[in-house]
Protein backbone atom coordinates (compact mmCIF):
# COMPACT_ATOMS: atom_id res chain seq x y z
CA UNK A 1 0.00 0.00 0.00
CA UNK A 2 1.22 3.45 -1.27
CA UNK A 3 2.30 5.46 2.00
CA UNK A 4 0.54 8.65 2.03
CA UNK A 5 3.24 11.92 1.93
CA UNK A 6 1.82 14.66 3.93
CA UNK A 7 1.86 17.85 3.50
CA UNK A 8 1.44 20.71 6.03
CA UNK A 9 0.31 24.19 4.46
CA UNK A 10 1.04 27.18 6.06
CA UNK A 11 0.09 30.73 4.55
CA UNK A 12 -2.05 29.01 2.04
CA UNK A 13 -4.07 31.77 0.62
CA UNK A 14 -6.14 30.32 -2.25
CA UNK A 15 -4.12 27.34 -2.69
CA UNK A 16 -2.36 28.08 -6.01
CA UNK A 17 0.71 26.41 -4.35
CA UNK A 18 -1.24 23.61 -2.81
CA UNK A 19 -3.26 22.57 -6.01
CA UNK A 20 0.21 22.22 -7.49
CA UNK A 21 1.48 19.87 -4.75
CA UNK A 22 -1.47 17.93 -4.27
CA UNK A 23 -1.55 17.66 -8.49
CA UNK A 24 2.05 15.81 -7.79
CA UNK A 25 0.53 13.34 -5.66
CA UNK A 26 1.08 14.66 -1.99
CA UNK A 27 -1.57 15.01 0.35
CA UNK A 28 -2.53 18.68 2.22
CA UNK A 29 -3.17 17.87 5.39
CA UNK A 30 -3.82 21.31 6.90
CA UNK A 31 -4.04 24.92 6.05
CA UNK A 32 -3.31 27.89 7.86
CA UNK A 33 -4.76 31.12 6.58
CA UNK A 34 -4.93 34.52 8.55
CA UNK A 35 -7.30 36.42 6.18
CA UNK A 36 -10.95 35.73 6.13
CA UNK A 37 -11.83 35.68 2.62
CA UNK A 38 -8.61 33.38 1.19
CA UNK A 39 -9.97 31.25 4.82
CA UNK A 40 -13.86 30.96 2.86
CA UNK A 41 -11.84 30.37 -0.20
CA UNK A 42 -10.48 27.31 0.92
CA UNK A 43 -13.79 26.62 2.71
CA UNK A 44 -15.53 26.92 -0.39
CA UNK A 45 -13.28 24.23 -2.40
CA UNK A 46 -12.02 21.91 0.51
CA UNK A 47 -14.91 21.63 3.01
CA UNK A 48 -13.49 18.81 4.79
CA UNK A 49 -9.89 19.85 5.16
CA UNK A 50 -8.70 21.08 8.54
CA UNK A 51 -8.09 24.79 8.39
CA UNK A 52 -6.74 27.38 11.05
CA UNK A 53 -7.77 30.76 10.72
CA UNK A 54 -5.78 32.87 12.68
CA UNK A 55 -2.25 34.33 13.40
CA UNK A 56 0.52 31.02 13.01
CA UNK A 57 2.52 33.05 15.70
CA UNK A 58 -0.22 31.87 18.14
CA UNK A 59 0.77 27.85 17.36
CA UNK A 60 3.32 25.48 18.30
CA UNK A 61 4.52 22.63 16.01
CA UNK A 62 2.54 20.11 17.67
CA UNK A 63 -0.70 22.52 17.06
CA UNK A 64 -0.12 21.94 13.81
CA UNK A 65 0.27 18.28 13.82
CA UNK A 66 -2.87 18.24 16.21
CA UNK A 67 -5.01 19.96 13.84
CA UNK A 68 -3.79 18.19 10.85
CA UNK A 69 -4.87 14.94 12.20
CA UNK A 70 -0.71 14.18 13.04
CA UNK A 71 0.76 12.31 15.65
CA UNK A 72 4.14 12.87 16.84
CA UNK A 73 5.31 9.60 15.37
CA UNK A 74 3.37 10.41 12.09
CA UNK A 75 5.99 11.88 9.26
CA UNK A 76 5.44 15.15 7.43
CA UNK A 77 7.00 14.96 3.61
CA UNK A 78 6.49 18.76 3.45
CA UNK A 79 6.04 21.83 5.23
CA UNK A 80 5.33 24.60 2.49
CA UNK A 81 4.46 28.11 2.64
CA UNK A 82 4.91 31.97 1.56
CA UNK A 83 5.29 34.22 4.99
CA UNK A 84 4.01 37.56 4.38
CA UNK A 85 6.46 39.57 1.41
CA UNK A 86 5.70 42.86 2.33
CA UNK A 87 8.58 43.27 4.64
CA UNK A 88 11.03 42.44 1.80
CA UNK A 89 9.46 43.87 -1.27
CA UNK A 90 11.06 46.41 -2.78
CA UNK A 91 8.01 48.27 -3.30
CA UNK A 92 7.80 48.58 0.35
CA UNK A 93 9.24 50.44 3.22
CA UNK A 94 12.07 47.37 3.34
CA UNK A 95 12.41 46.70 7.19
CA UNK A 96 12.87 43.04 7.14
CA UNK A 97 12.93 41.46 10.10
CA UNK A 98 12.27 44.69 11.93
CA UNK A 99 9.02 44.29 10.32
CA UNK A 100 6.41 42.64 12.49
CA UNK A 101 5.35 40.48 8.82
CA UNK A 102 9.09 40.30 8.81
CA UNK A 103 9.50 38.05 11.66
CA UNK A 104 6.50 35.95 10.91
CA UNK A 105 9.41 34.60 8.57
CA UNK A 106 11.11 33.55 11.71
CA UNK A 107 8.26 32.69 13.47
CA UNK A 108 7.86 29.65 9.96
CA UNK A 109 11.64 28.62 10.77
CA UNK A 110 10.93 28.30 14.15
CA UNK A 111 7.72 25.35 13.54
CA UNK A 112 10.23 23.84 10.58
CA UNK A 113 12.16 23.16 13.81
CA UNK A 114 9.38 21.91 15.75
CA UNK A 115 7.45 19.68 13.32
CA UNK A 116 10.62 18.38 11.85
CA UNK A 117 9.61 17.59 8.09
CA UNK A 118 11.18 15.85 6.19
CA UNK A 119 11.49 18.64 3.30
CA UNK A 120 10.31 22.24 3.46
CA UNK A 121 9.74 24.83 0.94
CA UNK A 122 9.68 28.91 1.61
CA UNK A 123 8.27 30.94 -1.28
CA UNK A 124 8.72 34.59 -1.25
CA UNK A 125 9.52 37.75 -2.89
CA UNK A 126 12.91 38.81 -5.15
CA UNK A 127 13.60 41.30 -2.53
CA UNK A 128 14.38 39.00 0.17
CA UNK A 129 17.50 38.40 -1.57
CA UNK A 130 18.36 42.18 -0.91
CA UNK A 131 16.89 43.05 2.59
CA UNK A 132 18.46 43.81 5.61
CA UNK A 133 18.68 42.05 9.31
CA UNK A 134 19.99 44.51 12.04
CA UNK A 135 21.18 43.20 15.12
CA UNK A 136 20.07 44.32 19.00
CA UNK A 137 20.91 48.02 19.55
CA UNK A 138 24.24 49.05 20.03
CA UNK A 139 25.23 44.85 20.39
CA UNK A 140 26.74 42.40 18.49
CA UNK A 141 24.58 39.16 17.50
CA UNK A 142 26.47 36.59 19.10
CA UNK A 143 24.61 33.73 17.38
CA UNK A 144 24.86 35.02 14.09
CA UNK A 145 28.32 36.66 14.53
CA UNK A 146 28.20 40.02 13.37
CA UNK A 147 27.41 43.40 14.61
CA UNK A 148 24.11 46.02 12.69
CA UNK A 149 25.26 46.41 9.30
CA UNK A 150 25.85 49.73 7.83
CA UNK A 151 24.04 51.19 5.05
CA UNK A 152 26.75 50.00 3.13
CA UNK A 153 26.73 46.23 3.97
CA UNK A 154 23.09 45.44 5.32
CA UNK A 155 21.80 44.10 1.57
CA UNK A 156 21.49 40.38 2.20
CA UNK A 157 21.77 40.21 5.40
CA UNK A 158 18.01 39.07 6.27
CA UNK A 159 18.55 36.41 4.14
CA UNK A 160 21.51 35.24 5.37
CA UNK A 161 19.93 35.26 8.88
CA UNK A 162 17.53 33.16 8.41
CA UNK A 163 19.87 30.79 6.35
CA UNK A 164 22.05 30.47 9.91
CA UNK A 165 18.68 29.56 11.65
CA UNK A 166 17.37 27.23 8.87
CA UNK A 167 20.88 25.71 9.18
CA UNK A 168 20.96 25.31 13.51
CA UNK A 169 17.98 23.25 12.64
CA UNK A 170 19.74 20.61 10.42
CA UNK A 171 18.31 21.12 7.57
CA UNK A 172 20.14 22.02 4.38
CA UNK A 173 18.88 25.24 2.41
CA UNK A 174 19.14 25.96 -1.58
CA UNK A 175 16.95 28.48 -3.47
CA UNK A 176 17.54 31.13 -6.37
CA UNK A 177 15.43 33.41 -8.11
CA UNK A 178 12.95 31.56 -10.25
CA UNK A 179 10.82 32.61 -13.27
CA UNK A 180 7.69 30.48 -12.90
CA UNK A 181 7.53 31.19 -16.66
CA UNK A 182 10.31 28.47 -17.10
CA UNK A 183 8.14 26.25 -15.37
CA UNK A 184 4.87 26.20 -18.07
CA UNK A 185 3.11 28.87 -16.21
CA UNK A 186 2.14 32.06 -18.56
CA UNK A 187 3.12 34.47 -16.58
CA UNK A 188 6.87 36.29 -15.95
CA UNK A 189 6.53 36.27 -12.26
CA UNK A 190 9.59 35.52 -10.07
CA UNK A 191 9.97 34.65 -6.87
CA UNK A 192 12.32 33.24 -4.58
CA UNK A 193 11.92 29.53 -3.35
CA UNK A 194 14.14 28.22 -0.81
CA UNK A 195 14.21 23.80 -0.63
CA UNK A 196 15.23 22.32 2.43
CA UNK A 197 16.06 18.51 3.49
CA UNK A 198 16.05 17.55 6.97
CA UNK A 199 18.92 15.15 6.12
CA UNK A 200 21.32 17.92 5.39
CA UNK A 201 21.47 16.68 1.82
CA UNK A 202 21.38 19.35 -0.71
CA UNK A 203 18.18 19.32 -3.05
CA UNK A 204 19.15 20.85 -6.80
CA UNK A 205 17.69 23.51 -8.28
CA UNK A 206 14.41 22.95 -10.04
CA UNK A 207 15.44 22.39 -13.84
CA UNK A 208 13.30 24.37 -15.72
CA UNK A 209 11.17 23.09 -18.86
CA UNK A 210 9.98 26.07 -20.93
CA UNK A 211 12.02 28.73 -22.47
CA UNK A 212 11.65 31.69 -24.63
CA UNK A 213 11.00 30.14 -28.19
CA UNK A 214 11.77 26.50 -26.81
CA UNK A 215 15.34 27.55 -26.77
CA UNK A 216 18.00 24.78 -25.34
CA UNK A 217 15.49 21.82 -26.42
CA UNK A 218 12.68 23.08 -24.10
CA UNK A 219 9.00 23.36 -24.51
CA UNK A 220 8.37 27.07 -25.48
CA UNK A 221 7.00 29.50 -22.86
CA UNK A 222 2.84 29.34 -22.30
CA UNK A 223 1.27 32.26 -23.99
CA UNK A 224 -1.71 34.25 -22.75
CA UNK A 225 -3.47 33.51 -25.61
CA UNK A 226 -3.14 30.13 -24.89
CA UNK A 227 -3.57 30.48 -20.74
CA UNK A 228 -7.35 32.16 -21.91
CA UNK A 229 -8.04 30.22 -25.00
CA UNK A 230 -11.85 29.39 -24.60
CA UNK A 231 -12.77 31.30 -21.58
CA UNK A 232 -16.41 33.36 -22.11
CA UNK A 233 -17.45 34.69 -19.06
CA UNK A 234 -15.74 37.75 -17.88
CA UNK A 235 -16.01 39.84 -14.49
CA UNK A 236 -13.65 43.06 -14.39
CA UNK A 237 -12.28 45.69 -12.83
CA UNK A 238 -12.83 48.79 -14.44
CA UNK A 239 -10.57 51.16 -15.72
CA UNK A 240 -11.66 54.98 -15.20
CA UNK A 241 -12.76 56.75 -18.80
CA UNK A 242 -10.36 59.24 -18.40
CA UNK A 243 -7.34 56.80 -18.66
CA UNK A 244 -9.40 53.98 -20.96
CA UNK A 245 -9.02 57.09 -23.71
CA UNK A 246 -5.22 56.41 -23.89
CA UNK A 247 -5.80 52.45 -23.79
CA UNK A 248 -8.06 53.13 -26.82
CA UNK A 249 -4.80 54.61 -29.02
CA UNK A 250 -2.51 51.29 -27.98
CA UNK A 251 -2.27 48.08 -29.62
CA UNK A 252 -1.72 44.52 -27.97
CA UNK A 253 1.75 44.58 -26.27
CA UNK A 254 2.34 47.90 -26.21
CA UNK A 255 2.31 50.49 -23.05
CA UNK A 256 2.51 54.52 -22.46
CA UNK A 257 5.63 54.74 -24.77
CA UNK A 258 4.01 53.52 -27.65
CA UNK A 259 1.92 57.09 -27.77
CA UNK A 260 3.06 60.08 -29.12
CA UNK A 261 5.14 61.91 -27.30
CA UNK A 262 2.72 64.58 -26.98
CA UNK A 263 0.16 62.28 -25.67
CA UNK A 264 2.87 60.25 -23.67
CA UNK A 265 3.08 63.97 -21.64
CA UNK A 266 -0.62 64.33 -21.30
CA UNK A 267 -1.37 61.07 -20.25
CA UNK A 268 1.35 60.54 -17.79
CA UNK A 269 1.16 64.13 -16.12
CA UNK A 270 3.83 64.07 -13.30
CA UNK A 271 4.95 60.71 -13.52
CA UNK A 272 6.75 61.26 -17.16
CA UNK A 273 9.30 63.28 -15.49
CA UNK A 274 10.28 60.16 -12.89
CA UNK A 275 12.79 57.91 -13.19
CA UNK A 276 12.48 54.33 -14.13
CA UNK A 277 11.40 52.35 -16.56
CA UNK A 278 7.49 52.72 -16.05
CA UNK A 279 6.61 50.01 -17.53
CA UNK A 280 3.46 48.94 -15.55
CA UNK A 281 1.61 52.49 -17.04
CA UNK A 282 -1.25 51.75 -19.81
CA UNK A 283 -0.08 48.35 -20.09
CA UNK A 284 -1.71 46.28 -22.97
CA UNK A 285 -0.88 42.59 -22.64
CA UNK A 286 0.14 41.04 -25.65
CA UNK A 287 -1.15 37.78 -26.65
CA UNK A 288 1.80 35.55 -28.38
CA UNK A 289 3.88 36.43 -24.60
CA UNK A 290 3.05 35.20 -21.16
CA UNK A 291 1.46 37.74 -18.39
CA UNK A 292 3.39 40.37 -16.92
CA UNK A 293 3.51 39.15 -13.48
CA UNK A 294 -0.34 39.89 -11.78
CA UNK A 295 -0.48 42.28 -9.43
CA UNK A 296 -3.36 42.47 -6.58
CA UNK A 297 -5.25 45.25 -8.44
CA UNK A 298 -4.60 45.34 -12.28
CA UNK A 299 -6.06 49.02 -12.46
CA UNK A 300 -3.63 50.63 -10.41
CA UNK A 301 -2.40 53.56 -13.04
CA UNK A 302 1.26 52.37 -12.34
CA UNK A 303 0.70 48.62 -12.64
CA UNK A 304 -2.06 47.72 -14.99
CA UNK A 305 -2.91 45.14 -17.18
CA UNK A 306 -5.08 44.95 -19.63
CA UNK A 307 -6.85 43.04 -22.48
CA UNK A 308 -4.76 43.06 -25.39
CA UNK A 309 -7.64 44.58 -27.01
CA UNK A 310 -10.80 44.83 -25.23
CA UNK A 311 -10.91 48.60 -23.70
CA UNK A 312 -10.97 46.59 -19.86
CA UNK A 313 -8.41 45.14 -17.45
CA UNK A 314 -8.04 41.39 -17.08
CA UNK A 315 -10.81 39.66 -15.66
CA UNK A 316 -11.16 37.31 -12.68
CA UNK A 317 -10.92 34.53 -14.88
CA UNK A 318 -8.12 35.62 -17.02
CA UNK A 319 -6.37 36.12 -13.39
CA UNK A 320 -7.49 32.39 -12.37
CA UNK A 321 -6.40 31.25 -15.71
CA UNK A 322 -2.98 32.57 -15.83
CA UNK A 323 -2.12 31.23 -11.92
CA UNK A 324 -3.34 27.83 -13.22
CA UNK A 325 -6.38 27.43 -11.07
CA UNK A 326 -9.03 25.09 -11.88
CA UNK A 327 -12.05 26.68 -13.68
CA UNK A 328 -14.36 25.20 -11.17
CA UNK A 329 -12.07 26.73 -8.48
CA UNK A 330 -14.08 29.19 -6.15
CA UNK A 331 -13.09 32.54 -4.73
CA UNK A 332 -14.70 34.20 -1.56
CA UNK A 333 -15.17 38.07 -1.22
CA UNK A 334 -15.49 40.62 -3.21
CA UNK A 335 -14.14 41.34 -6.55
CA UNK A 336 -11.06 43.19 -4.89
CA UNK A 337 -10.26 40.51 -2.67
CA UNK A 338 -10.41 38.19 -5.68
CA UNK A 339 -7.79 40.50 -7.69
CA UNK A 340 -5.91 39.86 -4.28
CA UNK A 341 -6.51 36.40 -3.51
CA UNK A 342 -5.31 35.45 -7.14
CA UNK A 343 -2.69 38.20 -7.39
CA UNK A 344 -0.79 36.95 -4.08
CA UNK A 345 -1.34 33.36 -5.41
CA UNK A 346 1.84 30.91 -6.52
CA UNK A 347 1.31 29.40 -9.53
CA UNK A 348 -0.26 26.00 -9.41
CA UNK A 349 2.33 25.33 -11.86
CA UNK A 350 5.12 26.39 -9.64
CA UNK A 351 3.73 24.52 -6.98
CA UNK A 352 3.72 21.41 -8.90
CA UNK A 353 7.29 21.50 -10.50
CA UNK A 354 8.52 21.90 -6.67
CA UNK A 355 6.52 19.05 -5.69
CA UNK A 356 7.74 16.74 -8.03
CA UNK A 357 11.14 17.30 -7.88
CA UNK A 358 10.95 16.63 -4.14
CA UNK A 359 9.23 13.35 -4.95
CA UNK A 360 12.56 12.93 -7.40
CA UNK A 361 15.20 13.53 -5.04
CA UNK A 362 12.99 11.76 -2.21
CA UNK A 363 13.51 8.56 -4.22
CA UNK A 364 17.33 8.93 -4.33
CA UNK A 365 19.85 6.71 -2.24
CA UNK A 366 22.01 8.56 0.34
CA UNK A 367 25.04 8.10 -2.07
CA UNK A 368 23.06 9.14 -5.25
CA UNK A 369 22.24 12.82 -2.92
CA UNK A 370 25.99 13.48 -2.27
CA UNK A 371 26.59 13.43 -6.26
CA UNK A 372 24.28 15.64 -7.41
CA UNK A 373 24.97 18.84 -9.53
CA UNK A 374 23.02 21.55 -7.20
CA UNK A 375 23.05 24.17 -10.23
CA UNK A 376 23.26 23.56 -13.68
CA UNK A 377 25.38 25.94 -15.29
CA UNK A 378 23.31 25.68 -18.85
CA UNK A 379 19.60 26.30 -16.74
CA UNK A 380 18.28 29.72 -16.81
CA UNK A 381 16.40 29.90 -14.07
CA UNK A 382 15.45 33.77 -14.40
CA UNK A 383 16.99 36.75 -15.86
CA UNK A 384 19.27 37.40 -12.87
CA UNK A 385 22.33 36.29 -11.52
CA UNK A 386 23.93 36.40 -8.33
CA UNK A 387 20.50 34.71 -7.05
CA UNK A 388 21.19 31.51 -5.10
CA UNK A 389 22.49 29.94 -2.40
CA UNK A 390 26.09 29.80 -3.65
CA UNK A 391 26.37 33.40 -3.97
CA UNK A 392 25.07 34.06 -0.66
CA UNK A 393 27.87 31.57 0.75
CA UNK A 394 30.28 33.69 -0.94
CA UNK A 395 29.00 36.61 0.37
CA UNK A 396 28.74 35.88 3.98
CA UNK A 397 32.41 34.74 3.97
CA UNK A 398 33.06 38.25 2.46
CA UNK A 399 31.25 39.48 5.68
CA UNK A 400 33.28 37.86 7.85
CA UNK A 401 36.09 35.11 8.27
CA UNK A 402 35.11 31.61 7.33
CA UNK A 403 36.24 30.73 11.07
CA UNK A 404 34.23 33.40 12.64
CA UNK A 405 30.85 32.53 10.91
CA UNK A 406 27.71 31.40 13.00
CA UNK A 407 26.53 29.96 9.12
CA UNK A 408 29.29 26.85 8.82
CA UNK A 409 28.98 26.49 4.59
Amino acid sequence: MRKTKNVISTFSGAMGLDNGIEKAGLSIRLCVEFEHAMAETIRANKPGLPLIEDDIRNYSGDDLRKNAGLSKDDEVFLMCGGPPCQAFSTAGKRKGFDDVRGNVFLKYIELIGQVRPKYFLIENVRGLLSASYRAPQGNEDKKFGYAAPTPKDEKGTALLYALAKIKELGYSATFTLYDAANYGVPQRRERVIILGSRDGYEIPLIPPTHSENGANGLLPWVTFEEAVQGLTECHAAKIPEKRLKYFRMLKAGQYWKDLPLDIQKEAMGNSFELGGGKTGFYRRLAWNQPSPTLVTCPTMPATELAHPTEDRALSIEEYARIQMFPDSWKFAGKMSDIYKQIGNAVPTGMGFAAAKHLLWFDSLTPKQKSNLTIIDPNATYSRYLNTNHEYFKRLATKRQPPEQLAFKF
